[in-house]
C-alpha cells in the first residue's frame, strides 16, 4: 500500500510552484481559479513574493495548500491507498480524498490562516523545538514549565523531536530547563502564534462556524488524522477532528506508525520541500519515502507507469 503525505506551514519558499504553473495546464487552471476565489493573486505572492510575505500565516496556508493540491491533481491517476497531512496539510489530504471540494477547502484554509494569525495577535504566544527527549520526559518538562503559564506539546514530529507551544514566558521557561532534563537542543521558533495550543481557542470557535457552512463528505480513502492518529473516513468524525486540531497536538509520529501498521510501506510527500520525508525517515526506516515538489519531479512521476 502507498500513502500520499501533504506538508504544513514552514514548507513554503519564494517561487514555489511557478514551474508547475508554467508547464501544466491543469495546475494553471486550479491556481487561476484560486486567485478568483480568494479575491487577490496568491500566485503573485507564491511566484515573486519575498520570504517575509510568504511567512504571513494568511498567505502561507493557501500557498502551501495550492502547491500541493495542484501537484496531486496532475498525478491524480496515481491513486494513493491512504493519505495524511501535517496540520494545514490535513486539509489538502481531505480535498485529495474527496471529503471536501477544492473551492471549499481553499476558502477554509484561507479563513484558517487569517484566524490563526489574528489569534496570535489577540493571545500572543510562541513555539519551540525540543530535540532528544522522549515523550515522558517532555511531559515532565511541561509540568515544570507550566508554573510560568500555558504550554503544551504541539507537534509529535518524530521520536525525540517535539514542538511545544504556549505563552511566551512558559515556552521560554521550558527552553531554559530542557538541557538539564536531557534535551540535546531546545530552540524557540520564529512563528506568529502559539499554534496547536489553548491560545488558539478564539480561532477554533470561528473555524467551527466556517466549517459548519461547507459540505464535508465521507472520504473516498482513509485519512489518518492529526488529532486521533488513526485513519478516518466518516464525515462527522472529520468535521469534529478539524475543529479540535487547532488547539490539540499534531500526532504525526503516531500517525505514520498507524499507517505503517495498516499496511502502508511506501510514502510520497506531495508539495513544497522535504520536511515530511525527513520525519518519516526518522519514524520508520523500513518504509520507502519520496517527494514531488517541482515540475521535474512531476515529470518523473508521470513517466513511471
Amino acid at each position: 500500500m502507498n500513502a500520499f503525505l501533504f506538508p504544513g506551514q514552514g514548507s513554503q519558499y519564494p517561487g514555489m510552484a511557478k514551474d508547475i504553473y508554467e508547464q501544466y495546464p491543469e495546475a494553471r487552471r486550479l491556481m487561476d481559479r484560486a486567485n478568483d476565489i480568494l479575491g487577490y493573486s496568491i500566485t503573485d505572492i507564491m511566484f515573486t513574493g519575498s520570504e517575509e510575505d510568504l511567512r504571513q500565516t494568511k498567505y502561507t496556508q493557501p500557498a502551501i495548500f495550492l502547491h500541493s493540491i495542484a501537484v496531486a491533481a496532475i498525478i491524480g491517476n496515481k491513486r494513493a491507498d491512504m493519505t495524511a497531512g501535517h496540520s494545514l496539510g490535513e486539509y489538502t489530504a481531505l480535498c485529495y480524498a474527496g471529503s471536501m471540494s477544492f473551492d471549499d477547502a481553499l476558502r477554509i484554509v484561507s479563513k484558517r490562516g487569517e484566524l490563526m494569525q489574528n489569534a496570535g495577535t489577540v493571545n500572543p504566544g510562541t513555539m519551540a523545538a525540543i530535540i532528544g527527549m522522549n515523550d515522558e520526559s517532555i511531559e515532565n518538562l511541561l509540568t515544570e514549565a507550566q508554573s510560568s503559564g500555558v504550554v503544551q506539546a504541539a507537534n509529535f514530529n518524530s521520536p525525540g523531536q517535539v514542538v511545544i507551544s504556549g505563552e511566551v514566558a512558559a515556552v521560554k521557561k521550558a527552553v531554559e530547563l530542557a538541557p538539564s532534563m536531557g534535551a540535546r537542543m531546545a530552540k524557540e521558533l520564529v512563528v506568529s502564534g502559539a499554534f496547536h495550543s489553548p491560545l488558539m481557542k478564539p480561532a477554533e470557535e470561528e473555524l467551527k462556524l466556517s466549517l459548519d457552512e461547507i459540505s464535508i463528505e465521507d472520504a473516498q480513502i482513509p485519512v489518518c488524522m492529526n488529532v486521533v492518529a488513526q485513519p478516518v473516513i466518516q464525515a462527522n468524525e472529520i468535521r469534529k477532528n478539524l475543529v479540535l486540531q487547532l488547539t490539540s497536538p499534531v500526532r504525526w509520529a503516531q500517525s505514520v506508525a498507524a499507517m505503517v501498521a495498516g499496511g502502508v510501506s511506501s510514502f510520497i510527500e506531495i508539495g513544497p520541500q522535504k520536511v515530511l520525508q525527513g520525519l518519516v525517515k526518522r519514524i520508520d526506516r523500513s518504509v520507502s519515502i519520496d517527494g514531488i515538489d517541482r515540475a521535474e519531479h512531476v515529470a518523473g512521476a508521470l513517466s513511471i507507469d
